[in-house]
């Protein structure tokens, strides 16, 4: 074939007028602002002490990747007043969209709503900022208090001595803590016998430290209700510590790697927590954020259903890690919220 210069340029001609059409339909493929690369957001965080923090900004880095987002990260290290102060710095940086992350209403109220007048689409993780314009992405954090109580009545009955680890002002902790008071009215033998709980850093060992004084002042406890799993990670020390594993049984929410280690080792306290997956709750607060962007409405609650995972499904079903669990319990890998059709999905192989 005699391939000439005329030849050649209709070629790349044709070439260029495919690649063209690639650029269109990928393009048609997700709406605007996304059609285009350069959507800027910030992530601005109060808590990220642990293993859930680490593996919620995960999900948000592997969304925001998948939809060719700018990802700023703001991390006010459980200050209140510098939380508010990140988000005027995320407005200053000119990002088209803040996911504020934890908090304290009376800090972040505010600093949410000067963001709205700026015109930034703004969503909250675990925050109530008490805006009927910013939807609240929730772990539904009642379930999650229901699953792992339901499994603490399952376990021990309905009469038992609990120690309770709770902090207030914090919405998730909120939420679950209406669950456990609805729970105490329910079952009459159920007794608080204390209550204790910080965020004081390191929280595992801060807890720790109150729990073994908790202990000594109430032999009679013999279930610990901690819905944070640096909430239980602290019990778990203090009665492996007392020598109390075989006595006392452990209930939490959230879950990591280190978390199931711990509830599978031999005679381990740790019978049970309820969970999302911290990542998917990360990808899901990204994509309820990008559909605001794109014009959409994720709704003003944008709930991921939890899980219940016991001790002995865990070793049952030799979960290991958090991938065995993705892969053991489809349930857990991801959820199927604020997921419209043209939302690329980072866990799709």
């Amino acid at each position: 074939m005699n391939i000439t210069r005329r030849l050649l340029g209709k070629v790349a001609l044709g070439l260029a007028g495919a690649t063209m059409l690639m650029q269109g339909a990928f393009a048609a493929d997700k709406p605007a602002p996304f059609d285009k690369p350069g959507v800027k957001i910030a992530l601005v965080r109060y808590l990220s002490t642990g293993d859930f923090f680490q593996a919620y900004l995960s999900g948000v880095e592997a969304q925001s990747k998948a939809l060719g987002i700018d990802l700023r990260v703001l991390d006010s290290r459980q200050d209140a007043a510098l939380q508010s102060d990140m988000v005027d710095q995320a407005i200053a940086l000119g990002v088209q969209g803040i996911i504020i992350q934890h908090g304290l209403t009376e800090s972040m109220k505010d600093a949410a709503q000067r963001a709205v007048d700026a015109g930034i689409k703004v969503v909250a993780f675990d925050v109530n900022v008490e805006n009927p314009k910013i939807p609240q992405i929730e772990q539904s954090d009642k379930d999650l208090a229901r699953l792992a109580l339901e499994q603490a009545v399952k376990d021990n009955g309905e009469s038992w001595n609990a120690g309770y680890v709770y902090v207030a002002g914090i919405a998730p902790l909120d939420r679950r803590n209406e669950t456990w008071v609805d729970v105490k009215k329910k079952y009459a033998g159920i007794k608080e016998a204390a209550m204790f709980g910080t965020l004081d850093n390191p929280i595992a060992n801060s807890v720790a430290n109150q729990a073994r004084s908790v202990l000594s002042a109430h032999p009679d406890i013999n279930v610990m209700f901690a819905p944070y799993d640096e909430f239980a990670k602290g019990v778990k020390i203090a009665v492996d510590e007392a020598g109390l594993n075989k006595k006392i049984k452990i209930y939490s929410a959230d879950i990591s790697t280190s978390d199931i280690a711990a509830m599978r080792e031999p005679d381990s306290a740790w019978a049970a927590t309820a969970a999302t997956n911290p990542a998917v709750v990360g990808q899901v607060s990204v994509r309820a954020l990008a559909q605001l962007l794109a014009g959409e409405d994720p709704g003003h609650n944008v709930i991921v259903p939890p899980t219940l995972i016991t001790q002995k499904e865990l070793i049952d079903k030799d979960i290991k890690n958090m991938e065995d669990l993705s892969a053991k319990l489809p349930q857990f890998a991801h959820a199927d919220v604020a997921m419209p059709t043209w939302m690329p999905n980072p866990n799709a192989k």
